[in-house]
């Protein structure tokens, strides 16, 4: 017997729930790729999708997932056998930081784990360092981080690594991705003193997966102009081009266009501050429940300090021999609620939490209601009152 009947809760860390109105700027016929409507849809797209990024530099789309996108700001700003430093923190600057070395750059990570944020004054130790050992210049080429990490779900100061950056007076280009965090929490791109940044279509931005975003300052623009990694799918100089097909390499994308146009559409009529503030709201209902929950030992955060706690996704650990796969299970095909699975170190001992993108509180609340049901369910020890805890939380700070 299930209770699975009805609208499937998808709490997975992307792709997201996809607004029915999105679906819908996208149940559409084709139109003229070379048509006056479809050139301002492009230029509307590249102005706002910096203007997301908080940039008065150039955005570019590709038609691609984030990896592409990884893959885009590499060969636009890098050569072969350059050096670059890797942020660890999780899985996801490791495994940008592997495609640069399969495309020949030297790749030294500094190492973390599935359990901290960065320590900015690492970042500035080992760079005064790199200054000294080249007499003051410098090998380390560019500096690549994840703003959030959704294998771990911490969250990374961007600030504070560029200040480190700035103190140790080194010119290294800071490449940041923002994949689980744009649209979903700030990101000051200026004046923070990123130069590249990268993102995708289908977590914070709410459209379907398929759209790779890059945005470049000035500064990356001119070591663009030298890179010997360049390509001409990914290259910024072609798609800067006049023609419109430029733009995209191509075909241009149109249905994923509508969808992305109407998404962030929906962002601005909210509000992006108060799109921040709801993410925040929701995400710490979710760590209240799972503090309720981690009363009983079985259950904790993946992320030791609270302040490096992100609000786009939480990764929860199952202790004493219980079986996070078989709770995933249970809410799903007993309760119609999908949640994230655990990934790299912790496959098989965790479960994720999503909430990120188009969510509210029915949809939030019915999650944690459904975790606390399979707990029960499934005889694991935990705390009580997880989701009184969220719901009393919520009921404090949205005022009436």
């Amino acid at each position: 017997m299930s209770v699975r009947a009805g609208r499937e809760f998808l709490a997975i860390p992307g792709p997201t729930t996809v607004p029915d109105e999105v679906l819908r700027a996208m149940h559409r016929p084709a139109v003229d790729i070379y048509s006056g409507p479809l050139l301002a849809l492009t230029d509307s797209l590249l102005k706002d999708i910096a203007r997301v990024f908080n940039t008065k530099g150039r955005a570019y789309i590709y038609i691609s997932n984030g990896h592409g996108a990884w893959e885009a700001s590499l060969t636009n700003v890098l050569s072969k056998g350059d050096r670059i430093l890797v942020l660890e923190s999780g899985r996801f600057a490791v495994g940008w930081g592997e495609n640069a070395r399969r495309m020949g750059v030297e790749v030294e990570i500094l190492k973390g784990d599935m359990r901290r944020a960065v320590r900015p004054a690492e970042v500035e130790a080992r760079l005064k360092a790199d200054s000294r050992k080249a007499n003051g210049g410098g090998t380390i080429k560019a500096i690549l981080v994840a703003q959030i990490d959704t294998a771990s779900g911490v969250v990374n100061d961007i600030p504070a690594i560029a200040q480190a950056i700035r103190a140790a007076g080194h010119d290294a280009l800071l490449m940041v991705d923002a994949v689980a965090s744009l649209g979903c929490m700030p990101f000051d791109m200026d004046a923070w003193g990123v130069d590249v940044a990268m993102s995708g279509s289908q977590k914070g931005l709410m459209a379907p997966p398929g759209l790779g975003f890059v945005a470049a300052n000035d500064r990356a623009r001119e070591i663009h102009k030298t890179a010997g990694l360049r390509t001409p799918y990914w290259d910024w100089t072609d798609r800067e081009g006049d023609q419109h097909y430029q733009k995209y390499a191509g075909t241009p994308p149109e249905h994923l266009l509508f969808g992305v146009r109407q998404a962030i559409d929906m962002l601005f009529a909210e509000g992006m501050d108060n799109v921040f503030r709801r993410h925040a709201l929701l995400a710490e209902a979710v760590r209240r429940a799972i503090g309720a929950w981690a009363e009983g030992q079985a259950i904790s955060f993946n992320i030791i300090e609270p302040g490096e706690r992100c609000d786009t996704v939480t990764p929860v650990l199952i202790g004493g021999g219980h079986d996070a796969e078989a709770l995933r299970a249970y809410c799903n095909q007993k309760c119609g609620v999908i949640l994230g699975h655990g990934i790299g170190d912790l496959s098989g001992k965790a479960f994720r939490i999503a909430h990120m993108g188009h969510v509210n509180a029915p949809m939030i609340l019915g999650t944690l209601s459904v975790i606390e049901v399979a707990l029960n369910a499934l005889g694991i020890p935990h705390g009580k009152g997880g989701a009184q805890a969220a719901i009393d939380w919520l009921g404090e700070q949205v005022e009436a």
